[in-house]
């Protein structure tokens, strides 16, 4: 063989073999990059996660890690949700989410999108949905808390967020199902007027449990659900609506009525 032609030959053998290399080292990269193992959600859990939340034709619904988008679609074609959004690491499983959304004919009302959701706004989100580790979820959970609006509903597959106790729990088919609703965040001194009297109280807040004690050394316990907060001092049920800084009376049977709150 003339040595000048081989030479070309040997750099082009040697480029290929370098390129395959870096190929197979960037693909193995991108398999440990992903945070979860992807085990798909049974039908019958998917089906009781969205009745849950409570899907309905005003959601926004966001699944996180959101893998072959049974969630997604299912929130858009059996819940009536007005839009859902899925995003995955794998580019492999939002292929298969964008083929299953076209054969349930929803390709209209779901988006999937390949990426990091840690890097994706969620804020918009009516209810988020997810399948991940115990220490994925404590991650999100800051983001949770810090960006969704009060009164969205996270529900999770299997997985809790540790000391952030759900509002509500189920097992259907052996599988744990966990729901949350954000709450508004109330902390601070407020000023209480009711039944012609006004009192202080300096509320704590942890996650959805609130207390205080007012000027008059009252203890005050409540919970929040969202936006609606129920609390009782000396024995009186209040039960309010949290709008930023002020708290408008609710009706609700046995509750103080025409009182209202307002944080200094």
């Amino acid at each position: 063989m003339n040595t000048a032609s081989a030479r070309p030959l040997s750099l082009c053998a040697t480029a290929l073999a370098l390129f395959g290399l870096l190929h197979s080292a960037s693909t193995h990269a991108q398999t440990i990059a992903l945070d979860v193992p992807y085990v798909p959600t049974p039908e019958p859990v998917v089906a009781r996660m969205l009745e849950m939340a409570n899907v309905g034709p005003d959601d926004y619904v966001v699944d996180l890690g959101s893998g072959d988008g049974r969630i997604a679609i299912s929130a858009v074609k059996d819940r009536g949700a007005k839009a859902a959004y899925g995003i995955d690491l794998n580019p492999q499983r939002i292929e298969e989410a964008e083929a299953n959304a076209q054969q349930a004919g929803v390709m209209d009302k779901v988006v999937f999108e390949q990426g990091d959701l840690f890097k994706k706004d969620i804020a918009d989100a009516d209810v988020l949905t997810m399948y991940l580790l115990n220490s994925v979820n404590m991650r999100l959970r800051p983001v949770i808390l810090d960006t969704l609006e009060p009164g969205t509903r996270v529900v999770s597959h299997a997985f809790s967020m540790e000391d952030w106790e759900p509002d509500r729990s189920d097992i259907v088919e052996g599988a744990r199902i966990y729901l949350w609703v954000v709450p508004a965040k109330i902390a601070g001194n407020w000023q209480i007027e009711s039944e012609g009297e006004t009192f202080h109280v300096d509320l704590q807040q942890r996650f959805q449990e609130i207390s205080g004690t007012t000027q008059h050394q009252e203890n005050l316990r409540g919970r929040l659900n969202g936006t609606e907060l129920r609390f009782e001092v000396d024995g009186k049920l209040y039960v309010g609506q949290v709008e930023g800084d002020r708290i408008e009376p609710i009706s609700a049977e046995g509750a103080v009525t025409g009182w209202s709150a307002r944080r200094s």
